[in-house]
């Protein structure tokens, strides 16, 4: 990745971060040489924030938002703004297979 990218990158985690995420909600980062929170990061991978939405100790959910080439077009703030509408798509989704 060039600087502009990770310059980028460094800026969507930061708003990913300060976003008023429910609590439930686990964010991880497999972005390499920005942020690398997720245990099995592959760097020829593209770069991804892992979503797990945990429900009691053995009910968890996960889900991958990749970072492809189209979105890093946009500005920090829109792909930040794409990654926690997928967040709170993905918490939708599971609350209403869980809850009914």
């Amino acid at each position: 990745m060039d600087n502009e990218i990770i310059e980028k990158l460094k800026k969507v985690v930061a708003l990913v971060d300060k976003a008023a995420i429910d609590p439930d909600i686990d964010i991880d980062y497999c972005i390499p040489g920005v942020e690398t929170t997720v245990k099995e990061c592959d760097v020829s991978e593209t770069p991804f924030v892992l979503v797990t939405y945990v429900l009691g100790d053995y009910n968890k959910h996960t889900r991958k938002i990749h970072l492809d080439k189209t979105l890093l077009r946009e500005t920090p703030e829109e792909i930040a703004n794409r990654i926690t509408f997928s967040i709170e798509e993905f918490k939708g989704e599971i609350d209403s297979v869980e809850m009914g």
